[in-house]
Order: structure tokens, then C-alpha cells, then sequence
């Protein structure tokens, strides 16, 4: 009996050795690739031209039931305080667990909700998602991001970030699709379960509904949705969907959700200014040679997506010219050391490039998987889908928000080569908005934070020297721009 818990206990080692190690490696920007790649693949998921009113109305009839929550299914859900958390800076309340979106597949999608410490009862709801497809906003939003804390690099304790989102708002963040993190799919033995936007944007329509339910003093709250890369399509789907529903909402005598705007950071919104948008940026940024951008101009047809031999030849070049770099961020320094260091103190100004090592870490301890009322789950920042659709482009969708008067906020950090500022530039002058503002430079504690123009319905921002996760890199500057986003400014 020995040997075999032995040679067991091995084996769950190896495979959370293994699970580790794949889970380092995987990131957005790993599975926005994967995505973005199975465009020219020979089973692409199927094109969408875009999100229409009838994919809206059906996520309102064939919505799943609302599932009736009580106060003590709240009180259930709130956090006596998470292990290891500092205990200066932790005096606001804190959720996290399950809301069913689906009762009879069993599907359901995890939380985590963090209050305002001053004024909770006043300040706006603000929902985080991050993109991926497949990637977790616990992980990333709410432990490397805006979040009220970050995971030391010892993997065990927490440190308060100063800057973090829910001094402003009440922050929720929501692992989705079903099968991100701590969310169950209500399918445990399918590797790859399937899903898309539509599924994707019924499940969270859902949850919200459901979520105020549970949080009824939230239903007439001012409501934003806000994320990041392949958000940029969860954001506006979701937000159309809300817009659409009210009108429902309103002839069946329920509360409307108070939806005042969205603000996305470097968002993956249109395919062919997307693809274009990443080698013309890697051009302008020395990354690559004149020669293979002359091949890539001329031979690659990025808006039908066929490429032929010799654009496929000279793209695979630029990656070899572009060497081994960070490319969520050209000029940050790769993790090489991924293991965990005890003592070691982390910096809200210093973000470190290792912390998916340390809150990959932290998340699997079965203690903090209590305190967040977490089903027992071996958790990883991204899982693996088979994403069934997806429109090309949500421009027409971002269109329709603007017509509905939705506040509608772009900002790109500028060293992020894969969601580039130049692909997001380009993507917004296909709308040729009206311009209100002409860019000027904005300005975050007495030096430039970036850089803005106000259209006529959308104002666009860069974030200076941050990269894919921009409240990662410059924390303290995306504060100051979703302080302006929520204060209701007309641009930083």
C-alpha cells in the first residue's frame, strides 16, 4: 500500500509540476494568438460580420431563469479576510463565489468582489473581464492588475495596491467563460470544452442579472463594464446585450441595469487593422527589417485573412527578427527564474514579469481557495476552448453603443506590440468620428501619461510605457484615467 501512494503521490506531482509549467507559459497573449491564428487554419470558427439585435433578443428569451438568491447566500459568500493579506489598507468588505447561469447544464461562473473602503454605498459598480479568450480575472485583473492586492513573491502573502480600482468603485471581476478558473462548465470530462462570444455573452448577461439579485442594493446602481485585449469583444457584446434587454427589461416591469458606460484597454476589436496594426508597429519600432516589412506590405492580404506562401514566409520572419521579447511589452524583461522567493517583498511600482509564477502559486493553496469559497480546483490563469464563433470585427457594435449614448472609452498602452496603439488607431478611423478634442498630451501627477483625442461619442487615450495590462506596468496612471472615465470627464 506504501508503493502505491507513493508512486500516486508522484504522479500528482508530476502533473502539477507539468500543469505549472503550462501554465507559465500560457497567457492572453498566448491564446489571442491561438485564436487569432485559427483564422487561416483549415476549420476556422465560423465568421460573423457582427453582433446583431437578434443575437441581443435571444439572449433575452432564452435566457436561463433567474435563480432567486437570498441574504443569506451573501453573507455566505463574504471573505473574512484572504490569507496572508496585509492588515493596514484591508478595511472594506470582500465576496467571492459561485452564481448559476445555468441550472440544468450546472453551469456556473465564479466572482470575486471587492467594495469601496469610503463611500461603498455611493460609488459605482464597475465589472472587470479579461480577455484571452480563456483567461482568468482573478489571476490577472484582481492579483496583477487593479485589484486592492498583489501576491508577494514568496507565492503566500498579499501587499496592498495603493492603486487599485475599488477606491474609486466597487470592483467585480468575473472569471469567464465557464471553465476559467474556479468556474465550472457543468462538463468536468470534456479537456476543451466548447464555447464562443454568443455563449460567452449569454453566461455573463446572466450572471449579472443573477449577481443583483444576490447584491440588491446595486440594481439601481451607475454600472461600467471595463477589460482588457479579448475583451474587447466581451465588453461591447455584453453591453449591447444590456442596452437591448432594458427595452425587455422595462415591458415586463423589472429593474432596467444602469449600463453609463464602457472603457476597454488594448482591445482586440477588428481582425485586419489588428493583424496590419502588429507588423506596421514592429516596423516603427526597429523590430523589424525594412526587407521582410516591404515582403509584408506587398504579399499579405490581411483583410480577406488568405495569405500566401510568400506572406506566410515573410510573417514567420519577422518573428525570428523580433527575437525572443516580451511582446505585451517590447521593452520588459522576460521571467527567467519561475521559482518562488521566500522574504522577498513585492512593489506596486516595480511590476514583476515572474507574477504569474506567484499568484499561480498562491491561488492553488487549499487555504485560499477556502477563504474564497472556492471549490477544491487545480487553477491556471488560462484554459483551452474550442472557441465555435466570433465576429471579425465589433466596430458596428461599439457604433451602436455610441448611438445609445453609452460612454464609450478606448485606451492602449503604447509598448504593447500584439494589441498595438497602431492596430487600435487604425481600427477607430474605420468609424471616421467626428473629432471634438484633437490629441493633445494628458497629463498623470505633473508628467505626461499619454496621450488623447475626444470623437464624437468615444474618446480614445494611450498610456505611456505601459504594455497589454496596462494597470500592471502604470498602475498609477490608469487610476488617474479611470478616475477621469468614471468622474464622467469628456477626456482625461
Amino acid at each position: 500500500m506504501k508503493n502505491t501512494f507513493d508512486i500516486c503521490s508522484c504522479l500528482l506531482l508530476l502533473v502539477t509540476l507539468l500543469g505549472l509549467l503550462s501554465c507559465c507559459k500560457a497567457n492572453q497573449i498566448d491564446r489571442l494568438d491561438e485564436l487569432i491564428n485559427s483564422r487561416s487554419s483549415g476549420n476556422p470558427p465560423p465568421d460573423t460580420l457582427s453582433w446583431t439585435k437578434e443575437d441581443a433578443y435571444k439572449s433575452y428569451y432564452s435566457s436561463y431563469p433567474v435563480v432567486p438568491s437570498t441574504e443569506g447566500q451573501k453573507l455566505a459568500d463574504k471573505i473574512t479576510a484572504l490569507p496572508g493579506q496585509p492588515y493596514y489598507g484591508s478595511s472594506f468588505d470582500q465576496y467571492a463565489g459561485y452564481v448559476t447561469v445555468d441550472p440544468n447544464a450546472g453551469r456556473e461562473l465564479f466572482y470575486y468582489f471587492a467594495e469601496s473602503p469610503t463611500h461603498s454605498e455611493q460609488n459605482p459598480l464597475v465589472l472587470w473581464l479579461n480577455g484571452g479568450p480563456g483567461c482568468s480575472s482573478l489571476g490577472y485583473g484582481a492579483f496583477e492588475e487593479l485589484g486592492p492586492f498583489r501576491v508577494n513573491p514568496d507565492g503566500q502573502t498579499l501587499y496592498r495596491n495603493q492603486f487599485s480600482w475599488n477606491e474609486l468603485a466597487n470592483v467585480l471581476f468575473l472569471e469567464s467563460p465557464a471553465g476559467v478558473g474556479f468556474s465550472q462548465s457543468g462538463n468536468s470530462s470534456q479537456i476543451f470544452p466548447p464555447s464562443g462570444d454568443k455563449a460567452a455573452t449569454k453566461d455573463a448577461y446572466a450572471f449579472l442579472v443573477n449577481w443583483l439579485e444576490r447584491f440588491p442594493e446595486y440594481k439601481d446602481r451607475d454600472i461600467y463594464i471595463t477589460g482588457e485585449s479579448y475583451a474587447g469583444h466581451y465588453v461591447p457584446e455584453l453591453a449591447y446585450t444590456i442596452v437591448t434587454n432594458n427595452f425587455f427589461r422595462k415591458l415586463a416591469n423589472q429593474t432596467v441595469i444602469n449600463l453609463q458606460g464602457v472603457a476597454i484597454g488594448n482591445p482586440w476589436i477588428d481582425d485586419f487593422t489588428g493583424r496590419k496594426g502588429y507588423f506596421d508597429y514592429l516596423w516603427t519600432h526597429a523590430l523589424n527589417s525594412d526587407q521582410t516589412h516591404e515582403l509584408i506590405e506587398k504579399y499579405c492580404d490581411f483583410k480577406s485573412g488568405h495569405f500566401s506562401s510568400i506572406c506566410i514566409n515573410a510573417t514567420t520572419k519577422s518573428y525570428v527578427e523580433r527575437g525572443d521579447i516580451v511582446s505585451s511589452d517590447i521593452y520588459a524583461p522576460t521571467c527567467h527564474d519561475t521559482s518562488l522567493k521566500p522574504g522577498q517583498t513585492g512593489s506596486v511600482y516595480d511590476f514583476d514579469t515572474c507574477s504569474d509564477v506567484y499568484v499561480g502559486a498562491y491561488l492553488n493553496r487549499p487555504e485560499v481557495q477556502q477563504a474564497l469559497h472556492a471549490k477544491p480546483t487545480y487553477w491556471t490563469h488560462c484554459s483551452l476552448f474550442q472557441w465555435n464563433d466570433r465576429p471579425i470585427t465589433v466596430l458596428p457594435l461599439i457604433k451602436k453603443l455610441i448611438d445609445n449614448k453609452i460612454n464609450v472609452w478606448i485606451y492602449s498602452g503604447d509598448v504593447d506590440s500584439k494589441v498595438s496603439v497602431t492596430a487600435t488607431r487604425y481600427a477607430l478611423n474605420i468609424l471616421k468620428l467626428p473629432i471634438v478634442t484633437p490629441w493633445y498630451p494628458w497629463y498623470s501627477e505633473n508628467e505626461i501619461g499619454g496621450y488623447a483625442v475626444e470623437y464624437e461619442g468615444l474618446v480614445f487615450a494611450t498610456v505611456r510605457g505601459a504594455g497589454h495590462l496596462v494597470p500592471s506596468w502604470q498602475p498609477e496612471k490608469a487610476f488617474n484615467l479611470i478616475l477621469a472615465f468614471l468622474s464622467g470627464y469628456s477626456s482625461p
